[in-house]
């Protein structure tokens, strides 16, 4: 109740002389708190506004850059689309991010060329899989639909190693800077052992399964030959898989042996010279001396801002086995 108000018109209140004063003091100070709780809302109202507003800042700020560039790209240009980072279905490398990236670029009658610049580690063979494959679909749709040979050219920056070597063979041709690290064609998985570690502790380890391999690279429990076998069979066939995708991209132009497919990696000089990269280039100087477009235009998926924010409030679940185990096409901690 707004007793300041009351305080204020002490002349407005009834007299007890007059008649039915009660109803009349009660019908006021109902009168006067509902004006008074239209007036929170009117201000609650507004501040909500507010906030609306704010959180559409945001998203303009952060999404409007590239839309703006491309609609006043009436011109031809490029299209670059980023391979950032560990490829992954939770990371800006998703295979959703860069199809539909892809896909828009496809899409637009102004794009002369695509440019996929590639700075990666590698990451999942499924993500990275998904977008070779995605990559000669467009190419061959838009070939037989719409006549329209679009180029596609991938370029590695600091870093073209895995998952990142198996989405540039997809591409046209491959360009590289003389420093670049270029390859580790391989797959490998890996954890830990503690077995021996908790029998020097006196722990025991109590594992119940459904299944007698259910339990199969469980790091406290000892891993029997013919588990190892199995996984080492899973990775061959990967790691086959991995290889037939290079030299279906690549073909001829591979001058080396077994080496090649080792997981070694090179420098981008030496990855030239045996044949995983046609050249040395930048995204610049693709788009300028191959494509013919030398506008740049950034056709990038950035991964969406209220789900990252949604994200991070919360704790995630369920990292799933491809995580527990990492099974990868990359090097390094599991991504």
């Amino acid at each position: 109740m707004n007793w300041t108000f009351w305080t204020r018109r002490k002349d407005a209140m009834p007299s007890p002389d007059q008649p039915d004063w009660e109803r009349a003091l009660i019908n006021r100070m109902a009168a006067d708190y509902l004006r008074d709780q239209r007036g929170r809302r009117r201000w609650g109202v507004f501040f909500k506004f507010l906030i609306l507003l704010y959180l559409i800042g945001i998203l303009v700020a952060a999404y409007s850059p590239q839309m703006i560039e491309r609609m006043s790209s009436k011109e031809g240009h490029s299209a670059l689309i980023e391979v950032k980072g560990v490829i992954s279905s939770e990371t800006d490398a998703s295979a959703d991010n860069v199809i539909t990236a892809l896909r828009a670029a496809f899409e637009a009658d102004q794009v002369k060329g695509v440019i996929l610049r590639i700075n990666s580690p590698g990451g999942s063979p499924v993500q990275a899989g998904y977008i070779n494959d995605e990559i000669k679909r467009l190419k061959a749709k838009y070939k037989k639909d719409k006549d329209k040979d679009m180029p596609v050219y991938a370029v590695a920056v600091d870093l073209c190693a895995s998952g990142g070597y198996y989405i540039a063979v997809g591409a046209d041709a491959i360009y590289v800077d003389k420093a670049s690290l270029v390859g580790s064609i391989g797959v490998r998985i890996d954890g830990f052992g503690f077995q021996d570690a908790m029998e020097e502790l006196g722990v025991e380890r109590r594992l119940l399964t459904a299944g007698e391999n259910k339990g199969i690279l469980d790091p406290f429990s000892p891993l029997p030959e013919s588990q190892r076998v199995f996984i080492q069979s899973v990775l061959d066939t990967l790691h086959r898989q991995f290889i037939a995708e290079v030299k279906t991209g690549r073909g001829d132009k591979l001058k080396g042996g077994d080496e090649l497919f080792s997981g070694l990696f090179w420098s981008g000089q030496e990855a030239v010279e045996l044949g995983l990269a046609d050249g040395l280039g930048s995204s610049s100087s693709v788009a300028r001396d191959l494509i013919g477009a030398e506008t740049l235009v950034d056709y990038t998926q950035k991964k969406d801002l209220l789900d990252s924010l949604a994200k991070r409030l919360g704790a995630s679940f369920g990292a799933g086995a491809m995580e527990r185990f990492g099974i990868l096409l990359g090097s390094g901690t599991p991504h």
